[in-house]
């Protein structure tokens, strides 16, 4: 007879490939029960981003299967994205379990295309997701995607972010400010307007807050760093030098705050031709690859350059969106998974080292 100890040391064996643990001690198994032969029980994902997925499924499956007397298996897979977040006392975004930094050393890399793709992707995956547009001079996010449902005043003076597409949630100065207006602020406004936008909305729960920063280290960068906890941040880059050295100081800025990096994403990485499909290095060989190796961060993946990015962003839909299979939106998907990856990781380490203490 199979009983449930039997399907746990079974279960032992799958092991997580980014977390090197297996699934049992992660807790992803809930609910087993062995009945007659038949094996129910939940596969828990730790996010439903991971590249790893399926393959942990099958892992799963093949394991319950492959014990003798099991007769049935019936294995329901959901996913509870896990907190890398250090959460401190009176947190104001605590409904919120990941904030994620997108940010480039200089303008012109495509950092805002790179931020509403994955914002779009990982909501695709089935997570719950928010974007904030900090970058106060220059908001670009409200027009390039199709507002569904503006922002509104609720209970306790707080701002219901806007919604677009997926279900989306979105915070932007553009929405407050008409678009033709010129924001001629100092520094201690610009901070002021990050953490608002931060702070005074309500959120809700989301599983991953994706805050598009304004190109470089000023204000905005310090503000978000020094007002909530982040997960992590991700450097968007293109491949030359000039662009790689300045990506290099923002990246080492972040480090000196605190802050984990997440990995590094090279845009405009090659052109694709529509007609033939055949690839061309526009910007010459890269160098971001031995950036992420000198600074001891991962290359998380390199989108293509592709005149349909821009075209859809006319029409207010991200690539990822308009066209699923095309070479940009494969790349921007398994950048998200990537991230996502990331995420588990650097909340498995959290938890281990607390567990420590």
């Amino acid at each position: 007879m199979v009983d449930e100890k039997t399907v746990v040391d079974s279960l032992r064996r799958v092991i997580d490939p980014d977390l090197k643990t297996d699934i049992v001690s992660l807790g992803m198994v809930k609910e087993l029960k062995v009945e007659d032969g038949k094996v129910q029980f939940t596969l828990e994902l730790t996010t439903p981003a991971c590249p790893y997925n399926k393959d942990i499924e099958d892992s799963a499956r093949k394991a319950v299967q492959s014990i003798p007397g099991v007769k049935e298996v019936d294995m329901k897979v959901t996913a509870r994205v896990w907190s890398a977040r250090t959460l401190g006392a009176g947190d104001s975004l605590s409904s919120v379990k990941n904030v994620i930094a997108v940010a480039s050393g200089k303008g012109g890399v495509g950092k805002t295309t790179v931020a509403i793709n994955l914002a779009c992707s990982l909501a695709r995956s089935g997570a719950k997701v928010g974007l904030v547009d900090a970058d106060i001079y220059g908001p670009m996010i409200p027009k390039i995607v199709n507002i569904i449902q503006p922002p509104r005043i609720v209970a306790n003076n707080k701002v219901e972010p806007a919604r677009i597409m997926l279900g989306i949630k979105v915070m932007s100065l553009g929405l407050f400010v008409d678009e033709n207006t010129a924001v001629i602020w100092r520094g201690p406004l610009v901070a002021s307007a990050v953490r608002q936008l931060l702070t005074d909305a309500a959120w809700g729960d989301l599983d991953y807050l994706i805050v598009d920063l304004p190109p470089g280290t000023g204000d905005a960068s310090l503000t978000l760093a020094q007002t909530i906890p982040l997960t992590g941040v991700v450097i968007v880059t293109t491949p030359q030098a000039a662009a790689a050295v300045i990506a290099a100081k923002a990246l080492r800025m972040f480090r000196r705050l605190g802050i984990p990096i997440i990995g590094i994403v090279e845009n405009m990485s090659y052109f694709v031709c529509s007609h033939c499909g055949a690839e061309s290095r526009m910007f010459g060989n890269s160098v971001t690859e031995k950036m992420a190796s000198e600074l001891d961060a991962p290359l998380l993946g390199r989108i293509p350059l592709m005149p349909e990015v821009s075209t859809n962003y006319d029409k207010g839909v991200p690539i990822v969106v308009a066209d699923p299979k095309s070479p940009a939106s494969k790349a921007l998907n398994e950048i998200s998974r990537n991230i996502a990856a990331r995420i588990s990781i650097l909340a498995h380490e959290s938890k281990a080292k607390a567990e420590k203490m």
